[in-house]
């Protein structure tokens, strides 16, 4: 059993930061250097779908956590595993809708370099905290976590 001090993954950054700091850094560059994607006005409306969806995965998402009355911030302890709503389909329905919303936003603006930072997005999180939060819910939850990582996909 883990003591309180310890009982946190230790992800590298809090991941809306994460988000924050790779959407910014994308429209800066895009300011800097607009590259364009075409055609603009379909991949806008893509955008706004997946402006829709990341709203709508992260509010079930957090709405679902609430209800097992477990932490959503990883700087804090988890206190069960979460397989309800869509935890059923990725196990990290939260990171997917930043990584969507960073997309959605990079189309609605018709930017590359916006949508190109959703893969180093990505792989922060995949890498800084995805593998740590797994690692720690599996020391944490044994078995229950292994069945549920092997059931469920990491992000879709």
């Amino acid at each position: 059993m883990q003591t309180q001090g310890t009982d946190i993954p230790g992800v590298i950054a809090y991941p809306p930061l994460i988000f924050a700091a790779c959407l910014g850094l994308g429209l800066g560059l895009h300011w800097l250097k607009p590259i364009p994607l075409s055609p603009p006005a379909p991949l806008r409306v893509v955008g706004i779908v997946l402006l829709v969806a990341s709203a709508t995965l992260s509010l079930w998402a957090s709405a679902v956590m609430r209800r097992a009355e477990t932490n959503i911030r990883p700087d804090r302890p988890a206190t069960t595993v979460v397989t309800a709503g869509p935890f059923r389909f990725t196990r990290n329905p939260l990171y997917l809708s930043l990584c969507l919303l960073n997309a959605g936003i990079a189309l609605v603006l018709s930017g590359l370099i916006p949508l190109l930072m959703t893969v180093v997005l990505v792989t922060i999180l995949q890498r800084g905290v995805i593998v740590r939060e797994e690692r720690y819910l599996k020391a944490k939850f044994g078995a229950v976590y292994s069945d549920y990582s092997c059931r469920v996909r990491r992000w879709l």
